[in-house]
């Protein structure tokens, strides 16, 4: 029997739902990577199910359904998806915005901000995410997960900005930047699998949300920082999923739709009830 693969993203913001989960079972093999090589895996069906860009889900909407109660969201600052700019943001037009390759969430979103909320129009241009060379043909950049987390640490001369800050503050909704996708293929071969895997990382998650002392200790020790930072980062982040998320998921979909950066206002597939494992159904809404 073929093993179920499952992606692993390769940042700190995944450890509470991600640091128990039981790796050593035979049933599953666990493929670490960055979020947009997640979502080309996933799209290509070289893995099952995992955690993707949310974006990835709305252009593959038809295909995905999405775990209930498991996500990376916020509801304000996200703290690890930042915009560091030499000049206000709003003063963005007509310069050169540089772009981390391993994102697709937060690539839109910055767009939508700028062109949106800001009304500019700069250029962009795709690089690896290392802030120094970015702001060598850039103006501003764009940096996600712990290479984020790394340079707003650091000292440097730029304008800061959050993502999740600059949604909330536009919208007043929550941002939901992963999704815990699974193929509707593997779905209909074996919805029992899928239940398994549910399961896996709601508990994982639970017993995350029980011991963050050594989700906090993992996280110390994989990218550094203090006891005192990580607690204040992870009681930012929001890994449950629910309607509520769902709704401002769905107008970060609507919005890209009408940007011309979504082929369609998608709409979530949310599958399992995290309150009885043994009810487990597609809950399509819309």
């Amino acid at each position: 029997m073929s093993k179920i693969r499952i992606g692993r993203i390769s940042y700190t913001n995944i450890l509470p739902i991600y640091h128990f989960v039981d790796t050593s079972n035979p049933q599953f093999e666990f493929v670490p990577a960055v979020p947009s090589q997640l979502n080309a895996w996933l799209a290509e069906g070289e893995i099952d199910c995992g955690p993707i860009s949310s974006f990835s889900y709305g252009e593959h909407a038809d295909e995905y359904v999405a775990l209930r109660g498991l996500s990376v969201s916020s509801l304000g600052p996200v703290g690890s998806i930042f915009l560091f700019s030499k000049r206000p943001i709003d003063l963005l037009a007509d310069c050169t915005v540089a772009l981390t390759w391993t994102s697709a969430t937060s690539v839109n979103l910055l767009k939508i901000i700028l062109e949106e909320y800001y009304g500019v129009h700069p250029s962009y241009v795709t690089m690896n995410p290392h802030l120094p060379e970015m702001m060598q043909v850039a103006e501003a950049a764009l940096l996600i997960g712990d290479e984020a987390l790394f340079w707003s640490q650091q000292k440097h001369p730029y304008h800061v900005y959050d993502l999740g800050a600059e949604w909330y503050r536009n919208t007043g909704l929550p941002m939901t930047f992963a999704v815990f996708a699974v193929s509707k293929r593997l779905l209909l071969e074996d919805p029992h699998k899928v239940e398994n895997i549910h399961r896996l990382f709601l508990e994982s998650k639970r017993l995350g949300e029980q011991h963050l002392d050594q989700v906090i200790f993992a996280a110390m020790t994989q990218c550094g920082f203090s006891e005192k930072f990580w607690r204040s980062y992870f009681s930012r982040l929001i890994y449950d999923f629910d309607e509520h998320l769902v709704s401002g998921l769905e107008a970060y979909f609507a919005t890209a739709h009408r940007l011309g950066l979504l082929s369609s206002p998608a709409k979530v597939s949310l599958w399992g009830d995290v309150n009885d494992y043994g009810k487990y159904k597609i809950n399509a809404r819309g």
